[in-house]
């Protein structure tokens, strides 16, 4: 018994230090395990587009102007992948756009969205053990499903949260 306590203690503190950094920047209630390990995975996959160039390397191109809402915050630019974003599947570690905020260093990597385009789906997809928003429909974008997730930037509206009241453009 001894052991066991002791073997869960350690995989605790070994997940403490896996996800200490995604763990501060997940205010808004995120405590369920298996997200807060889905979304330790997506910091992992996405990573290397803290890099804007890799990002444009791998195919995500800038849609459109910083958004920003004033009550509400600021969701970024959004550099889309086309292809992902018209496969009509959702992949936590492979998102269908990242968004950036300008920075004094340049383009500053603050989170992904994903996104899924509504083709008459009974349910959303589901990603983080919740369902995608929508359908969203929005000017020039057709009928989708979508969710934020702030990944790289605390947000103190919420991890899912649409804008981020923290940021600006």
């Amino acid at each position: 018994m001894k052991r066991m306590a002791a073997s869960a203690v350690l995989m605790g503190a070994v997940l403490s230090i896996l996800m200490g950094g995604l763990v501060s920047a997940a205010p808004g209630g995120v405590t369920d395990p298996g997200a807060l390990a889905d979304l330790a995975a997506v910091r992992q996959a996405t990573a290397r587009y803290r890099d804007v160039d890799r990002a444009l390397a791998d195919g995500y191109v800038p849609f459109g102007d910083c958004v920003a809402e004033p009550a509400l915050g600021t969701m970024g630019i959004h550099f889309v992948n086309f292809g992902l974003a018209f496969d009509l599947t959702v992949s936590a570690t492979s998102p269908e756009i990242l968004l950036y905020v300008p920075s004094e260093d340049g383009l500053r990597l603050v989170g992904v969205e994903y996104f899924v385009v509504y083709v008459g789906q009974t349910a959303p997809p589901e990603l983080f053990g919740r369902p995608l928003n929508g359908p969203m429909v929005h000017d020039e974008i057709p009928p989708h499903y979508e969710l934020h997730a702030w990944t790289w930037q605390g947000n103190p509206a919420g991890m899912f949260a649409e804008f981020n009241p923290g940021l600006s453009c």
